[in-house]
């Protein structure tokens, strides 16, 4: 006997038998429409009659449908609720779309997933992770077949009693949201969607994209909640009065003196806590900087010829010159032309490109700074996240008197947070705290949390732990495309959240509508080149692996994949 849910009928097979007929009755009590399938009709009719008798307000359909083979399922299966009858067996599995891939998840993606339902939950622990276990499946967190902890692997990773967790599950067995066998472990029930059926909730509107591959973002649902809780309650009780005041505008001096120890060991960055600035963003340090900048007269920045706008609006709005430096086969070449007081870069993992800047590239460019006076601003995007070595330590550790560092929690963490900073050459800091002003604009709160999460070593099990998830995933995407799409070049795929899929030529338009028929939102390479630029690369995409939680990447990944297999 299986259960499961399409939209807000329960489809419940081996209906006739004891078990069936309980849970498909009990099921219809709780205001459920219910399908019996079984293999005649004359199995089902005692069972149905007893729904109906017990709550006349449901809709109870009857599928005879022979169930002899694993491949044969019921066809139209929204028909038997509308009186229409059906005893039409499919012999072509492909005819039934399953709702994600058989995986496994772990007990830790689990606590990702459930901590902030049970948070609060107190004695109804059981009923919060049961709840937390069916609202994961019906969202798509868990996709069916994906293989649950044990429930012993479990309470250890969410610190419950094992018989709570083996409680929650086998209320969620009888309920049809997962199954259990010998040998087999629990996993979440087969939904089999037929394609007459809609997958879309009521509130999604038509059109919506069902997967998120835009750049950028990291996976939300990975957020490591119970331990930014812990790190929240340890600063706050131990804050000093005048911690809760208007502040140093170069931010809390916990959170400066553990950056400046971290980043030193990851980063490589040689910078004192004074010489720190805590911004709500990189764009917010960016906007800072081009007032330093503006202020010391300088005119132009040279700026690499793909990347994100907003930042050459930035310059701009403090009436700065945006040059575009060359890119060649080797990548940016970041030495820019005669009369350019400073230059933008993002070395560690081009954006978009996805490319590092290579080795006799960073000391030219660090060589310019010096000789001219110039300033090399280093954004270091997706830097803690580099795959196949050890990561490429930051520009600024080559001369700090001539690189300002801006790093960010918005990859490794959330970009909510509003937390980032700058490591800024001496001479240049005090000026930066002017341009920021004189009140310290970043919530008190995350300041402290986050000098905690890092001076426990949160923060670097975070990132490792992240490190790992973003790899697989990675690695998961370059084997899908070997084996069905190896037409397609991916670029860039050493480090960071995305990676850049090189096209046959006069094939990007075409892809980018089939992915949107598919539900699939991507981003072309041509959407970041600048204007004015010179050197344009060939057709490609720009497809980031951060945003999927890892019940929703497989779905995503077969996504993508099924546009670009016709390359082929």
């Amino acid at each position: 006997m299986t259960a499961g849910l399409v939209g807000k009928t329960a489809l419940i097979t081996g209906s006739g038998h004891d078990m069936g007929a309980a849970i498909a009755t009990g099921l219809a009590q709780a205001g459920v429409d219910v399908i019996l399938l079984a293999r005649t009709a004359d199995q089902l009719d005692e069972t149905a009659n007893a729904i109906r008798a017990s709550a006349s307000s449901v809709e109870v359909g009857i599928v005879a449908t022979d169930l002899t083979y694993d491949n044969q399922r019921t066809t139209a299966i929204d028909d038997p609720l509308v009186g229409s009858p059906v005893d039409v067996p499919i012999n072509n599995a492909a005819a039934v779309e399953p709702l994600g891939a058989r995986t496994t998840i772990s007990p830790a993606q689990l606590r990702q997933a459930f901590e902030n339902d049970l948070i609060g939950a107190g004695r109804g622990v059981r009923r919060a992770l049961a709840e937390a276990v069916r609202e994961a499946v019906r969202a798509g967190r868990l996709a069916p077949g994906t293989r649950l902890p044990s429930s012993r692997q479990l309470a250890a990773g969410l610190g419950l009693a094992r018989n709570t967790v083996a409680d929650a599950y086998g209320d969620l067995v009888a309920e049809g949201w997962l199954t259990a066998r010998r040998g087999s472990g629990t996993l979440v029930a087969d939904r089999m969607i037929t394609r007459p059926v809609s997958v879309r909730s009521s509130a999604q509107p038509p059109g919506e994209p069902c997967h998120d591959l835009i750049p950028g973002n990291p996976d939300l649902t990975a957020f490591p909640r119970a331990a930014w809780l812990r790190a929240i309650r340890r600063p706050v009780a131990a804050a000093p009065d005048d911690a809760f005041g208007y502040g140093d505008p170069r931010g809390r001096p916990e959170l400066r003196a553990a950056l400046a120890d971290h980043l030193a060991r990851a980063r490589g960055v040689n910078v004192s806590p004074e010489h720190i600035l805590i911004c709500a963003g990189v764009s917010h340090g960016l906007q800072i900087l081009s007032g330093v900048l503006a202020g010391r007269g300088a005119r132009n920045v040279a700026v690499e010829s793909y990347g994100l706008d907003r930042y050459c609006g930035l310059l701009a709005a403090a009436g700065l010159k945006t040059l575009l430096l060359p890119l060649d086969t080797r990548g940016t070449d970041p030495v820019p032309p005669v009369g350019t007081d400073a230059v933008l870069l993002t070395p560690a993992h081009q954006f978009p490109v996805g490319t590092a800047l290579q080795r006799d590239r960073r000391t030219a460019v660090v060589d310019w700074a010096r000789r001219t006076g110039g300033l090399v601003l280093e954004d270091d995007y997706e830097g803690e996240f580099r795959f196949d070595r050890q990561s490429v330590g930051a520009l600024q550790g080559l001369d700090p008197d001539c690189v300002v560092y801006l790093g960010t929690a918005s990859k490794t963490l959330a970009p909510g947070l509003r937390l980032a900073w700058m490591a800024l050459p001496p001479p240049l800091a005090e000026e930066a705290v002017v341009a920021k002003g004189q009140i310290d604009s970043c919530e008190v709160f995350s300041q402290l949390t986050m000098a905690d999460f890092i001076t426990s070593g949160a923060y670097d099990r975070h990132v490792r732990a992240a490190r790992r998830r973003y790899r697989d995933r990675r690695d998961a995407l370059v084997t899908a495309l070997a084996q069905h799409a190896p037409k397609v070049r991916v670029i860039g795929a050493a480090a960071g959240l995305h990676t850049v899929l090189g096209l046959p030529p006069g094939t990007e338009q075409r892809v980018l509508q089939s992915a949107t028929r598919q539900g699939l939102k991507v981003a072309s390479l041509s959407r970041y080149r600048r204007d004015r630029s010179l050197n344009a690369m060939a057709d490609a995409l720009v497809v980031g692996y951060g945003v999927p939680s890892d019940a929703a990447w497989p779905q995503a990944l077969s996504a993508l994949v099924r546009i670009l297999m016709p390359l082929e």
